[in-house]
């Protein structure tokens, strides 16, 4: 006999650009998504749509709220919104916002600021209270030097020559827990993601992981709304070129930038007194 589990439904990648005119715009170019669960076992056993909110519905709120709140952080969207969602019979919702980067060029003028996004995640629940996860990803970074690799384990299949000078580079997926629902979340966001790019750069790195927890360290140190931050930190790895079969040397100078398989690094850094994570990761 099967047995209905948990289960979700909502409206994904919402994406709403926002404009605030006046003498010089802001721009706000977000994509959000929205997931709600509670009392929905009749829909899928039955096929009774009486509890389901749309997600057409979902979609029109979205853009409602945006219009209404104008031009705020992504958190205070987000909370506003898994607020509005969570009331009966949806008792859990789940709202991810992800903001794109625009330089400012004029007045009323902009240029997409590259790959780099801002996230966030809050997660409501009507019994459970609320949760806000920040982060950005897609941030790449590279040290040129002060990066070495060895003193490894090695195996019966270990071909990696160790190395005291190599090309460090990453592209940083990072979230962070905040202590509650209250924060300067611009100011937090600048610090984080500067904390972020001071520990990058300031670690002389004898592996990636080191140079993990240095970052983690560094932001909780900057940031004291924030709890914990989980990171996620492939390697690029980029490799020497052998160029003695042309009669050439290569002294650290030309590199092959290899883009798969790389190295995956994850880990999690917390503070000493860090409250219970609750729902927060489920965003």
């Amino acid at each position: 006999m099967a047995v209905l589990g948990p289960n979700r439904y909502g409206k994904a990648e919402v994406r709403v650009v926002h404009v605030r005119r006046g003498d010089q715009h802001e721009l706000r170019d977000r994509n959000v998504s929205v997931s709600l669960s509670g009392e929905l076992d009749v829909v899928h056993l039955s096929g009774d749509n009486a509890n389901v909110l749309t997600t057409d519905a979902q979609k029109n709120t979205v853009y409602a709220f945006a219009q209404r709140l104008g031009d705020v952080e992504p958190e205070v969207l987000a909370l506003s919104l898994a607020e509005h969602f969570a009331r009966a019979p949806i008792t859990r919702a789940r709202v991810t916002i992800d903001q794109y980067g625009w330089t400012r060029l004029g007045p009323h003028s902009f240029a997409r600021g590259g790959d780099e996004v801002r996230s966030c995640g809050v997660v409501h629940d009507a019994s459970a209270g609320a949760s806000v996860v920040g982060g950005l990803r897609d941030l790449v970074l590279m040290n040129t030097t002060d990066s070495e690799f060895w003193g490894f384990a090695r195996d019966e299949y270990t071909t990696l020559a160790e190395t005291r000078d190599r090309i460090l580079a990453t592209s940083v997926d990072a979230r962070w827990r905040f202590r509650s629902t209250s924060a300067d979340w611009e100011a937090s966001y600048r610090d984080a993601r500067q904390a972020l790019l001071d520990a990058f750069v300031g670690t002389y790195s004898y592996s990636l992981q080191q140079t993990l927890y240095a970052m983690g360290a560094a932001v909780l140190e900057a940031v004291p709304a924030i709890c914990e931050v989980r990171l996620v930190l492939p390697n690029k790895h980029h490799f020497l070129v052998d160029l003695a079969p042309f009669g050439q040397s290569n002294d650290n100078e030309v590199y092959y930038a290899a883009d798969r398989p790389f190295g995956q690094i994850e880990g999690h850094v917390l503070a000493e007194d860090a409250p219970e994570e609750g729902l927060a990761w489920d965003c």
